[in-house]
């Protein structure tokens, strides 16, 4: 028996607006099925950057202990010469200076960065405002 004719099955006699609805029901799907897909893709790569996140946080924690050896070391080393007192004291001042250092060079970028509002992106809307307004008038 021939499916020719029946309607579904490739026939003419199918309408418009069946192809159309049909049309729209596998858009739906396929659109469904992409959110799906994009759902799980950025699941995936949430846990990576977590995952990631925890091993650089990690990192940080560890370098700052091994910071820590090196000023021990440091001391030590200090103490084979003076008191150990003396070696303490001299490498503490020489971490304030570096931290002093540190600080002005940081407040000085603060002062050259300014207010943090968008001075340029507000000055722009104000143009566009004041522009809108005087076309309006004319």
């Amino acid at each position: 028996m021939s499916t020719a004719g029946r309607p579904g099955h490739g026939s003419t006699d199918e309408s418009v607006g069946d192809l159309v609805s049909r049309a729209s029901q596998q858009m739906s799907e396929l659109v469904r099925e992409e959110m799906q897909l994009a759902r799980a893709e950025m699941t995936q790569k949430g846990k990576r950057f977590g995952l990631g996140g925890g091993l650089v946080g990690g990192a940080g924690l560890v370098g700052i202990l091994a910071a820590q050896a090196l000023i021990g070391a440091v001391i030590a080393a200090l103490a084979l010469l003076l008191p150990v007192w003396a070696s303490a004291l001299i490498v503490a001042a020489l971490l304030a200076a570096v931290a002093a250092v540190m600080a002005a060079a940081g407040k000085k970028q603060i002062a050259k960065a300014g207010t943090p509002a968008p001075e340029q992106a507000i000055a722009g809307l104000k143009a566009d405002v004041a522009e809108i307004k005087e076309k309006a008038h004319r």
